[in-house]
């Protein structure tokens, strides 16, 4: 079946908006990947966005991936799954076991689940650490004075896996200063992913340094009435 016009040419645009915005930075648009938020939005209309060559994709709840993505990913070996919703400690298993990336890790109480699931199932995907930058008290995210320390310890407990930062600033600001808050961050502690940038904003957050854009309404439109 052919993709969704209306879904591909959406996801065209959006792909053309990241790389002139990179060039306008001075980057290498390859340097930006582009995270297809599907969240609420069925099996059908990821199908498209893999019809039209996506194939990194974002979800916010375990069980609404763990239901959705693996059927897919057994005709797309290639299907690279992010979750980048609030995790709780008690889904780190279900989560290690389906996710390529986890960008939530916000909390010592989640790595200490996230440590124990790898044990037990063999394997660690990339892990984000989530810095609520705007510290709203109603969101996920480690607070920023608590930051810093939290990120070298799981450096220390993570290596590798640990590979970058991830951020949702306050909506009703400009989030620049939230932006290059959170690529300062990266760089004192030389981690090279930065994920940030919305529907909204991932323009800027690409003039900002970020790697990865995390985009959903713009390309699978508003969420569905059911969701």
């Amino acid at each position: 079946m052919a993709p969704s016009s209306s879904l591909a040419d959406r996801l065209a645009d959006v792909r053309a908006r990241i790389t002139t915005a990179a060039q306008d930075a001075g980057r290498d648009p390859a340097s930006v990947t582009l995270v297809a938020v599907s969240k609420f939005h069925p099996a059908s209309s990821v199908q498209d966005a893999i019809g039209a060559g996506q194939t990194v994709f974002g979800e916010n709840r375990v069980q609404e991936a763990a239901a959705k993505f693996p059927p897919l990913r057994a005709h797309n070996p290639a299907l690279r799954l992010h979750l980048i919703g609030g995790l709780q400690t008690n889904k780190a298993k279900e989560a290690l076991r389906i996710a390529d990336v986890i960008e939530s890790l916000d909390r010592p109480a989640l790595a200490d689940a996230l440590a124990r699931a790898a044990d037990s199932e063999g394997r660690m995907p990339s892990l984000l650490i989530e810095v609520n930058t705007g510290d709203e008290p109603q969101k996920f995210g480690i607070p920023k004075e608590e930051a810093d320390s939290f990120i070298r310890t799981c450096r220390q407990r993570f290596g590798a896996s640990l590979q970058g930062l991830m951020c949702i600033p306050p909506a009703e600001q400009d989030p620049t200063p939230h932006f290059r808050l959170l690529r300062g961050m990266a760089q004192t502690h030389g981690l090279p992913v930065l994920s940030m940038g919305m529907s909204a904003d991932y323009p800027i957050a690409i003039t900002e340094g970020a790697t990865l854009v995390r985009v959903g309404t713009a390309i699978f439109g508003p969420r569905p009435p059911t969701a």
